[in-house]
């Protein structure tokens, strides 16, 4: 990996550890890419670490479709649970194509660099 792009994965990556809405399976992947970078394992922990972040980082449909469910109003309450949809169809509406929470906004700056991770 080109050492600019693996210094700016790795300052994401560390950015991405410590964002509150970041979940425990991405963290977890996220921790075992950077104790391999450098070492044998980095190729295989690299597609594993995207693997996850495609998996874990949420579409705004999605986003828009749990909180404006039950479970989504049981987890973040009614009215955070209205200003969470509110919010995510205005940037839907703005060309957003996933949820813009800490984690996800960091997840998609990684995966938007994927080509070059992967060069």
């Amino acid at each position: 990996m080109n050492p600019k792009v693996l210094k700016e994965l790795t300052e994401k990556t560390r950015a991405l550890i410590g964002a509150p809405t970041c979940s425990s399976e991405t963290k977890e992947a996220a921790k075992r890419w950077l104790d391999a970078v450098g070492t044998d394992a980095e190729a295989e922990e690299t597609k594993k670490y995207i693997a996850e972040l495609e998996e874990d980082i949420m579409p705004i449909d999605t986003l828009i479709a749990f909180a404006g469910s039950e479970q989504g109003i049981s987890y973040f309450g009614a009215e955070a649970a209205a200003g969470i949809a509110a919010h995510a169809k205005e940037i839907k509406a703005a060309g957003a194509r996933y949820c813009d929470c800490p984690a996800c906004a960091i997840a998609e700056e990684i995966l938007r660099q994927k080509s070059e991770i992967f060069a």
